[in-house]
């Protein structure tokens, strides 16, 4: 098969679907690989990396779109629609919960867009679980920056100093995401609460974690009175496929000391509050009711070194299955394929991302009979 990895185009995003180590894999695999050239610059790969592991370097991104499989980081952006074509297969990050334009393009182009973020394996979700750690301590990392008086925040240094209560972090959600940020926020000695509704989980977080990380069942009361004294916020929801839930209103936050942080990891799913909106790197924060809110939708960007090895690392063995198999045979081979796959023939084909955008179901592809 043919495989295309084009340079990602989305405002501050370096990182890059493929390593050299990759290309090396899928070449000896019998392979094709297409590198845009200058696509892995931003992670420290250059095109000679590439042209030794056995890839074709492309200058034009039209070209590198018009293989039998495109393999990206992050969505389609508005200037990639028209490389989309019938037949074609897009394994990305996708969030098409809060991308309805997006997936109504996959669904009229007939494209087959397997999501990075719903491919699943014994209730995990390995290809979003990397990214997840990253963003969950970068949380604490952009929480601290933004707390600075220099930068809006109120003043507070998270971890304190002798004599000092240090600050106060709460979580909303107690997955992978919350789970890094807490122990990011454990280790600089600040006071920890995660809220979140699984009670096996909480004892997980509480045996991991230990006593300095208290849990709390999630209540929209239990979050109102934990966000009074909060100086970092965090939320860490996720619902497979779905838009994020809505935890937080403008009331809530209204209660909270002026000058607090809010980082939403959710934003990629809509964000849990009513305020959230997403923001890029460039320029990623605002404040709404006095509270500082950082919505920036590719959080692992910042790291692209890092994130795209620990992305390609998880992502290959599935893109080698489908190249050597085709897609068709590779969810019947690995069924955490199935649950990835979000489009195809012009049906949307995963249940909570058209529950979520309100649009028809086609649950033909998700049986046996494939």
């Amino acid at each position: 098969m043919d495989i295309g990895i084009p340079k990602e185009v989305k405002v501050q995003e370096h990182r890059v679907a493929c390593t050299p180590a990759g290309v090396q894999y899928l070449s000896d695999a019998g392979h094709r690989v297409f590198i845009q050239s200058g696509a892995g610059d931003g992670s420290g790969f250059n095109d000679r990396a590439y042209e030794a592991a056995g890839a074709q370097i492309l200058p034009n991104p039209s070209e590198v779109w018009s293989v039998d499989m495109v393999v990206k980081v992050k969505e389609p952006v508005e200037a990639e629609y028209d490389y989309l074509r019938p037949g074609q297969v897009l394994f990305t990050f996708l969030h098409l919960a809060a991308d309805p334009v997006l997936a109504n393009h996959l669904v009229e182009k007939g494209v087959s867009a397997i999501a990075y973020e719903t491919v699943s394996e014994n209730g995990r979700l390995p290809l979003l679980a990397p990214m997840s750690e990253i963003a969950g301590k970068m949380s604490l990392m952009a929480g601290g920056f933004y707390l600075a008086n220099h930068s809006g925040g109120n003043g507070t240094l998270l971890g304190g100093v002798p004599g000092v209560m240090p600050g106060k972090v709460t979580i909303l959600g107690g997955g992978t995401a919350g789970m890094n940020a807490a122990i990011v926020a454990k280790g600089i000695g600040t006071r920890v609460t995660i809220l979140e509704l699984d009670q096996e989980r909480m004892r997980y977080l509480s045996t991991v974690l230990g006593a300095q990380v208290q849990t709390l069942f999630s209540t929209r009361q239990h979050i109102a009175e934990e966000l009074e004294d909060t100086d970092l916020l965090v939320g860490a929801v996720l619902v497979t496929g779905s838009t994020a839930p809505k935890l937080l209103n403008r009331t809530m936050l209204r209660s909270m000391k002026r000058g607090a942080v809010f980082v939403d990891i959710s934003i990629d799913q809509g964000g849990c509050s009513e305020t959230s909106r997403p923001t890029s790197h460039e320029h990623p924060i605002y404040r709404e009711e006095g509270v500082l809110h950082y919505c920036v939708t590719n959080m692992p960007g910042a790291y692209a070194r890092t994130s795209t090895e620990a992305l390609t690392g998880n992502t290959l063995p599935y893109v080698r299955a489908i190249a050597d198999m085709g897609i068709d045979r590779a969810v019947k081979v690995m069924p955490g394929l199935l649950g990835g796959l979000n489009t195809h023939e012009g049906a949307v084909t995963h249940e909570a991302v058209a529950a979520s955008l309100g649009m028809e179901y086609d649950s033909r592809y998700q049986g046996n009979d494939r």
